[in-house]
């Protein structure tokens, strides 16, 4: 397989998935709000979602490291997402809705870091910008926000199981064409994560990564109901979400240049201080003109955040413990420290609106401490477990 044909299937995989994440993250909690929940039970909705990936990341990384097959998982994982999401429709009450949205939740979430881990393979071998291969993920994203967005001001938001289900289905379409690289099989026991866990550079590392995913959980859970409540149509609320993606695409499209000349750990510091602008501007105003100005910050918040994250797991963790350790960083980072607060930022929210995003300042400027001090420590590329 050629360089360009192996970028070209791995943009195909992302712009398929964003398709769903793009219909998830901004529009979900209309739905769930549609089945008349309170702020407080949406919280506690995507607490679960964020819960669930404390046992699917690490199980799924298992059998990822321990199968040697990526791309196959993946496409049942996919599949199995969507058939799942056909029963929501039939869901009704805060109980039912929990329950299944852990269930939906476990193979959709455990596709994303088994997914990156296969692409970060891919780029290895073919030197590939993963950049610019994860940029189509973000076209994407903004095309299924902006259109939804749009198309919300007529359509019923019970739409949105239906169109969930495509874009799974659609995703595992998309793995079938992915490069089918597999690692050793491991005969009885994988080798153990124990010097990886154990590691202060990697506590450091998930400390960061941690803080930084908690201070965006008002965001995710409530910006959409925010802007709604301020005033904002629903296509412009597409828009919003989709410019701070078109700033993340920028940065990725520059990806590599960017890693190389300031490396992972600068770029967990920079997502912690822009968190820190980001959620204070948003926490004092709902202008529209400011709002867009706090979403250009996206770029630094999550796209050097992720291109961090992917590059240190990437260049301080052994190819054979990498879908495990990107289990358990999906599984605490991304997991367990954001799927804690969110039910406290339900609260927060219900009590104090969009002053609930002073909070979230509060714990970027933690992230930002843990940050400098792994940019003191770790020499970019060094192997942790050596």
């Amino acid at each position: 397989m050629s360089p360009t044909s192996a970028s070209a299937r791995l943009g195909t995989y992302y712009a398929a998935l964003f398709v769903a994440v793009g219909i998830h993250i901004p529009f979900w909690p209309l739905w769930l709000q549609s089945r008349g929940m309170s702020a407080s039970e949406i919280g506690l909705v995507a607490a679960a979602g964020y819960l669930t990936r404390i046992l699917a990341s690490p199980v799924i990384g298992h059998l990822a490291d321990h199968g040697g097959q990526r791309r196959l998982l993946m496409i049942r994982l996919a599949l199995a997402a969507g058939l799942i999401w056909l029963l929501f429709p039939l869901a009704n009450g805060f109980w039912p809705i929990l329950v299944l949205s852990v269930v939906a939740i476990f193979p959709f979430t455990g596709l994303v870091p088994l997914g990156d881990t296969l692409a970060m393979m891919v780029v290895s071998r073919h030197g590939l910008d993963y950049g610019r291969a994860r940029l189509w993920g973000s076209l994407s994203f903004i095309a299924a926000a902006t259109l939804l967005g749009k198309a919300l001001e007529s359509w019923p938001v019970a739409v949105l199981p239906w169109l969930m289900t495509g874009a799974l289905l659609l995703t595992a379409a998309s793995c079938l064409g992915l490069p089918d690289i597999k690692v050793p099989r491991h005969e009885g026991k994988p080798p153990s994560l124990r010097p990886v866990l154990l590691n202060p550079l990697f506590l450091l590392f998930l400390g960061t990564t941690a803080l930084n995913q908690m201070a965006h959980t008002v965001y995710y859970a409530f910006a959409t109901i925010h802007w709604k409540a301020a005033g904002l149509s629903d296509m412009v609320i597409g828009v919003l979400w989709s410019e701070g993606v078109v700033a993340e695409i920028i940065l990725f499209a520059v990806s590599n240049r960017v890693v190389g000349r300031f490396g992972p750990a600068a770029l967990l510091l920079a997502a912690a201080l822009g968190g820190v602008v980001r959620w204070l501007l948003l926490g004092s105003t709902a202008s529209l003109p400011l709002v867009a100005l706090a979403q250009l910050l996206h770029a630094a918040t999550f796209g050097c955040a992720h291109l961090g994250a992917i590059h240190f797991i990437a260049r301080a963790v052994p190819a054979g413990l990498s879908a495990r350790t990107q289990g358990i960083f999906a599984a605490m980072a991304i997991g367990l420290a954001p799927g804690l607060i969110t039910p406290f930022s339900g609260r927060l929210y219900e009590n104090l609106g969009g002053g609930s995003y002073l909070a979230m300042a509060g714990l970027s400027v933690m992230s930002a401490g843990l940050a400098w001090a792994l940019m003191r420590r770790w020499t970019s590329g060094a192997r942790i477990t050596e």
